[in-house]
């Protein structure tokens, strides 16, 4: 993507004085910033592909391609990604309301659709303070549709990579109270990292790191309902994009060692306290969440 030299200053001063209502933090020199901006625009990305499966129009023609040869394999994954952004809203609005959080750290933002996370939560609580992390550089050029705010709490966009959790803590502490409940988001990323053992380490470093009543949310793709939906991330993987990892529901729920997990538990992400319709229960997807207590 190309991005003029005046657009580049706006980002420039943007990340380095902050806007009314929140803020892009790092150390964002010139050539860091031009060196963020680059986007690869010749292999798909899962952000945008994404995009494209929730209708967004944040995606380019590499990434329509691979999501619609994606769906001739696997037909319910535009579904599936309703239901994750839908799992999402339903998890901010409990932990919002229920019970009764103020502060949420959602790390691998993904690209601002509807119901992003600050948008849920202060509707419910317009004191909620949020602070988005992502190393996506489609995102960071996307940050001012994340920092927008109620005028009684906030938002704040970090970029960084859900590998280096000591970075994303010392940066996020800028702007959440650690000495009050966080709720955690991590909703779609895990699959990113390959090693089952890599993620769970990466997990239980966050985790550590929130204080007692905190809470954690994950969401992310399985392989139990569907061989066409394993069929179409191994040809996805293979596409030279950024490989994406399924897991079972049993290793989803290894995240969540020493948490106590609020009803229904971990299950497919359209049964997580769905709304009761003329239709009945909703059919489960290939993907499983949860929310979890810190004691």
């Amino acid at each position: 993507m190309q991005v003029s030299t005046g657009g580049r200053r706006a980002l420039e001063c943007f990340a380095r004085k902050g806007s009314r209502v929140g803020r892009v933090r790092g150390a964002f020199g010139r050539s860091e910033v031009r060196r963020q901006m680059e986007i690869d625009t010749t292999v798909p990305h899962s952000a945008r592909v994404w995009n494209y499966w929730l209708g967004g129009k944040d995606n380019y023609p590499v990434d329509q391609e691979a999501g619609e040869q994606f769906l001739q394999v696997f037909p319910g994954m535009a579904q599936g990604a309703r239901a994750s952004r839908a799992f999402l809203a339903r998890t901010v609005r409990y932990l919002a309301g229920e019970a009764g959080i103020r502060q949420f750290l959602d790390v691998g933002t993904g690209l601002p659709t509807a119901d992003n996370t600050h948008e849920v939560a202060q509707a419910v609580a317009p004191e909620a303070r949020i602070v988005y992390v992502d190393n996506d550089p489609l995102v960071l050029a996307h940050a001012r549709a994340l920092l927008t705010s109620t005028d009684e709490g906030s938002t704040d966009y970090v970029h960084a990579d859900l590998r280096e959790p000591e970075v994303i803590l010392e940066a996020v502490r800028k702007s959440l109270d650690f000495e009050k409940p966080v709720a955690l988001m991590l909703m779609g990323i895990l699959g990113h990292i390959p090693d089952y053992e890599e993620a769970r380490g990466l997990v239980r470093q966050l985790v550590a790191a929130l204080p007692s009543g905190g809470y954690l949310v994950i969401n992310d793709g399985t392989n139990v309902l569907s061989d066409a939906n394993v069929e179409a991330h191994d040809q996805y993987n293979e596409s030279g994009a950024v490989p994406y990892v399924q897991r079972s529901p049993e290793e989803l729920g290894g995240f969540f060692e020493g948490l106590e997990l609020v009803e229904p538990g971990l299950v497919s992400v359209t049964r997580w306290r769905y709304e009761v319709s003329g239709f009945g229960v909703p059919p489960e997807v290939d993907g499983y969440g949860a929310v979890g207590r810190k004691p």
